[in-house]
């Protein structure tokens, strides 16, 4: 069978291809690739960037060396050799088109060449069959051999198992990163462990700001804290630029100079008060994070200032003439629907626009109700490590509340802040360590009257003189809603009867019997109530006895 064509596609390396007087005494991989007397390279496609002396010198090389191999030249262009997106868009560029035959030739990717970015770009688009070969490696001699010897080349397969154990080796860390981003907590949302994938993805590879949203209490302090920690992480791993610290504010705090001072700085004199100078929190945040909680809350002016920091890195503190440096990533926090603040005049759309690149949306507690549980053994196993002591619910208590915290009666209004604040109040007061269902009891009579709408809500107020807290959680919302009227009217009523052909009025004339002191009575026994008790002044009444 007829071997085919071998075509090379190489980076001109701008160093180690230099010629000069003596370039025959060292090792050039460019040329050096067609002098193996078995190994012949039918076609060399020499991408260049510039260089035109140079790239004539070797393409005349090559032709001394081994005439019978075409050297095609490709002028290639990127602003900068070392940044990454530019060198791939450009090479990526050439792959798609030049016209590639893979059923009549052969294509081998020169990897030896051209800078670290290059030869990475390059692995990926052959990973990737943009460039339908192989890679190929050359070497300088070795030990022993003379040092205008050839050297030596290997063709790479990238079926290797040595891929395979990088590529496992990648989702290992990857899975790393997204539990510590999750605390460690085995998060069971695929919704919300999507979302955190992405974070990941984008925390790796961007530094532009990244907007948390969600309601109060949904987790963005405790996720910006973490992005902060796994970018310092990454700093080790990788050489990123987050060296700085990771400075905290609650926007909501912050009003007038003292908003302009905290951030941005002050000059001593600047405003009244201000009796010595501040740096501010920009400047704290250099080089790390800065993390801007309920940033809806800044004013105007402050957004103002907060855009032109975000995109020069520069502002000018209250009372100075000189502008100051910040080279930090925000990431800004809100549980406000930024959007309709700015159509309402309150927040700057061009600030919205530079923060709005990359936006995740945190969902409520109550929207993660397969969460709940391995949150709870998260807070317990904080609690633990907080105080030394290990606490644990017996096997009754814990599906008691666990039942409750992922029912609609459950609504969580403050979210893990709630959940929190609930499993560390049951764990301080477990006798022996040991939560039973009496303290879940406790705890989920104080979260439903913690959540109940007394201010404005009459029928609530009606249902507590009739029901304990822990009876009203069993309560379904259309139950409540069916018993204020019919409470309503058994407290105007002279009599049972009375109350009944109130209630019923409607269905009378449909039925052959009107029994509607015995229908009435059917129903409050529903609940343990008798039309007695509801009359009762006092709170429960006697849940027995016969009514006229």
């Amino acid at each position: 069978m007829d071997r085919k064509p071998v075509v090379v596609i190489g980076l001109l390396g701008t160093s180690i291809d230099k010629g000069g007087k003596q370039r025959w005494d060292r090792w050039r991989p460019s040329i050096d690739l067609c002098r193996h007397d078995d190994f012949l390279v039918d076609r060399f496609e020499l991408l260049h960037e510039g260089h035109e002396t140079l790239r004539d010198q070797v393409i005349a090389d090559i032709a001394q060396i081994s005439p019978e191999t075409q050297v095609r030249p490709h002028a290639i262009h990127w602003a900068d050799a070392w940044d990454f997106e530019t060198v791939y868009a450009a090479l990526l560029d050439f792959a798609r088109a030049y016209p590639f035959a893979p059923d009549d030739e052969d294509y081998l990717v020169h990897i030896t060449t051209g800078t670290h970015v290059a030869q990475i770009c390059l692995f990926l688009l052959t990973e990737s069959r943009e460039f339908p070969g192989r890679l190929l490696q050359s070497s300088p001699p070795g030990k022993g051999q003379r040092p205008n010897t050839p050297g030596s080349v290997q063709i790479i397969d990238l079926d290797l198992s040595k891929y395979d154990r990088l590529a496992s080796r990648f989702a290992e860390r990857q899975r790393r990163d997204l539990s510590f981003l999750k605390a460690g907590i085995a998060t069971r949302n695929a919704e919300f462990n999507a979302l955190i994938e992405r974070i990941e993805r984008v925390v790796l590879a961007s530094r532009a700001p990244i907007l948390l949203a969600g309601p109060t209490g949904a987790g963005k302090t405790r996720l910006a804290r973490r992005i902060y920690d796994l970018r310092r992480e990454d700093l080790r791993r990788e050489h990123r630029s987050v060296e700085g610290a990771f400075i905290e504010v609650n926007c909501a705090t912050l009003r007038g100079d003292a908003a302009m001072s905290a951030l941005f700085g002050h000059e001593k004199g600047a405003f009244t008060g201000a009796t010595a100078r501040r740096a501010g929190l920009l400047v704290a945040a250099d080089k790390g994070v800065l993390f801007l909680d309920e940033i809806g809350e800044l004013g105007l002016d402050e957004q103002a200032m907060l855009l032109r920091a975000i995109e020069d890195h520069r502002f000018m503190p209250l009372g100075s003439e000189r502008e100051l440096h910040s080279d930090f990533q925000l990431i800004a926090g809100t549980n406000r629907d930024l959007r309709e603040q700015v159509a309402i005049g309150r927040f700057r759309d061009d600030l919205l626009a530079r923060i709005d690149l990359w936006t995740f949306e945190l969902p409520a507690l109550r929207e993660r109700a397969e969460d709940i549980e391995p949150n709870l053994d998260y807070e317990l196993e904080r609690w633990a490590a907080k105080t030394g002591t290990r606490v644990t619910f017996n096997r009754e208590a814990r599906e008691q509340f666990l039942a409750f915290a992922r029912s609609p009666r459950a609504s969580w209004p403050g979210n893990f802040r709630d959940f929190a604040a609930a499993v560390e109040r049951m764990a301080t007061l477990a006798a022996g360590g040991r939560i039973d269902r009496a303290l879940v009891d406790e705890e989920i009579a104080r979260l439903v009257r913690q959540w109940s709408p007394r201010s404005g809500d009459p029928g609530q107020a009606l249902l507590e003189r009739y029901f304990e807290p822990a009876e009203l959680a069993e309560l379904d919302r259309f139950d409540r809603s069916q018993l204020v009227d019919v409470l309503r009217v058994c407290r105007a009523s002279d009599n049972l009867a009375a109350a009944g052909r109130e209630l019923f009025a409607a269905s009378r004339a449909r039925r052959a019997s009107t029994n509607d002191s015995d229908r009435l009575r059917k129903y409050l026994a529903r609940f343990e109530l008798t039309f007695a008790a509801i009359k009762s002044t006092d709170k429960g009444g006697e849940k027995g006895g016969e009514e006229a």
